[in-house]
């Protein structure tokens, strides 16, 4: 018995000691952000630090805006309504999630910038000499940049309001009939606000977090004004500085998001709580269904990648193909070793919280789930923050740290730890607790009952959870740009290098290629919400 607690105490302390590696980049950023940046905030707060904050706020309201009338409108009439196409409709209106925005940013900059088919065409059509003869909008700007996210954000917003819509008792929609009111304004829209809000949640901080649109299109935003005094003015502490100011929007969406539910619960008392179900639709109706639900997957998924394709086909020569293939190598050993470190990391926090059934071990879990919520360019500060200082420790050693894949590693354990501890913890959800009683009982400690019990009975949330982070991983560009090693590229940094250069046929196949491997996780999604 002795043995057995000494056990136990161990695992505990070993889930401590892990969270709190994983959340020591933050704490190292927010340390860091207190030092001297030798009058360098001053001058920011004074010239930059406005627009940077400014811009951020209009690209967040006007990408929210768009996603919520895409995403609301497309899940009310799969969830309300009943066509031809609805069923496959269904399917691939999440495609475009599997879209990184940088990579559509650059498809639509190649296809309709001034030196691109589309103006190109209407030069030729029309006679024109010069960009002075004609008015095109300008892709590269903040209404471009507002586009190209909404189009590959919205599916986010869709996906909980549509699970909200289908989840509504049929007895709310004939209440709401009874009265002679509209059921969406007056009952589907109103339930389905907590699950609406926490998609725009989602879809806020993925604006904060991206790096590789607005760098792209040369917007000011706070992501992009870290890399900019990082990297160009050489002042990490000055980038930790505009970080704890995006750290502070991070917060600012996420208590927005808990205030917009407050104490507001919708509950249906009586015993028939039947799902309401679809109402076909005919004709032109149904025509007009199809047409709305068409429109968003058109820009978000069908255009960009057919232009990808285009380009490629269009300029395919074996060279291309043997470079990228390194680089996908490359790609597929960080997205693997990576994906296992997480879901090794995952499934032993979240199976001690399970085994111990312990609240400080779940709040540790959950503190180590929080590197999520940030965006790559902070965590990269972070990273490199802590690392430097381990191998200042490790002085007297021949051991560096930064600048090795092991920062590259560390960094993707911080940032997609909760994708693997949420896919871990929603397995262990179904695992009785009498299961792991009875194996405590028959004499195995906590890390027995973990390899022998747990983790056979949740293969499916482990793959799950694996599946995602590879993905992740691969198309990640952020952190792998600032902690890579030298000579060391990804798909995603590889075409970064090419888009970032005006060479758009180059960048075309390997962005393709994590469009691709994106695409594994939705179908897997997909599948799952079905069941």
């Amino acid at each position: 018995m002795t043995f057995n607690l000494q056990v136990l105490d161990f695992g505990k302390a070993g889930v401590f000691v892990l969270a709190f590696i994983l959340v020591s980049p933050v704490l190292a950023l927010i340390i860091l952000s207190f030092g001297d940046s030798e009058g360098l905030w001053p001058h920011l707060v004074r010239s930059v630090l406005g627009k940077y904050i400014s811009t951020t706020l209009l690209l967040m309201i006007g990408v929210g805006c768009v996603s919520l009338l895409l995403g609301i409108a497309c899940a009310w009439i799969i969830a309300a309504y009943r066509f031809r196409f609805s069923n496959w409709l269904d399917f691939i209106i999440l495609l475009p999630i599997a879209c990184p925005a940088y990579l559509v940013a650059y498809a639509y900059t190649d296809f309709f910038e001034y030196a691109g088919p589309v103006q190109g065409a209407l030069r030729e059509f029309m006679g024109w000499q010069s960009a002075r003869d004609y008015f095109f909008p300008e892709i590269r700007s903040l209404g471009g940049a507002i586009f190209v996210l909404s189009s590959v954000l919205y599916p986010y917003i869709y996906l909980l309001a549509r699970t909200a819509f289908r989840h509504i008792p049929e007895n709310f929609y004939e209440v709401a009939t009874l009265s002679n009111r509209n059921v969406f304004w007056n009952i589907a829209l109103p339930l389905a606000r907590p699950a609406i809000f926490a998609g725009l949640a989602l879809v806020s901080m993925e604006v904060v977090s991206d790096f590789g649109t607005v760098e792209f299109f040369a917007l000011e935003t706070l992501t992009l004004g870290i890399f900019n005094v990082w990297i160009g003015m050489d002042s990490i502490t000055g980038a930790a500085q505009i970080a704890t100011v995006t750290f502070a929007f991070i917060i600012i969406i996420l208590f927005t998001e808990l205030y917009s539910r407050g104490s507001k619960q919708f509950n249906d008392t009586s015993r028939r709580q039947a799902i309401q179900y679809a109402k076909p639709l005919k004709g032109i109706k149904s025509f007009f269904c199809v047409l709305i639900c068409f429109i968003p997957i058109c820009f978000g998924f069908l255009i960009p990648v057919g232009i990808l394709l285009w380009n490629v086909l269009l300029t395919a020569d074996m060279a291309a193909f043997k470079g990228v293939w390194s680089v996908l190598q490359n790609s597929v050993y960080v997205s693997v070793i990576g994906a296992f470190i997480i879901m090794l990391s995952a499934i032993t926090i979240a199976s001690s919280a399970k085994v111990n059934a312990s609240r400080s071990i779940r709040i540790a879990g959950n503190l180590s789930a929080a590197g999520y919520a940030f965006p790559g360019t902070m965590l990269a500060i972070g990273v490199l923050s802590c690392l430097g200082t381990t191998d200042q420790l490790l002085g007297w050693t021949n051991i560096h740290l930064s600048g090795t894949l092991f920062a590259l590693f560390f960094a993707y354990l911080v940032r997609f730890q909760a994708v693997g501890y949420g896919a871990v913890s929603s397995g262990l959800t179904k695992i009785p607790l009498n299961l792991i009683s009875c194996s405590r009982s028959l004499g195995l400690n906590a890390q027995q009952t973990t390899l022998r019990v747990t983790i056979p009975l949740i293969q499916k949330s482990i793959i799950a959870g694996a599946v995602l982070a590879f993905v992740d991983i691969m198309k990640e560009l952020p952190m792998t740009l600032l902690l890579r090693p030298f000579n060391f590229e990804t798909l995603a940094t590889y075409s970064y290098q090419f888009a970032h250069d005006e060479l758009m046929d180059q960048a075309s196949l390997p962005a393709l290629i994590i469009i691709v491997v994106g695409l594994v996780p939705v179908i897997f999604l997909n599948k799952l919400l079905r069941a």
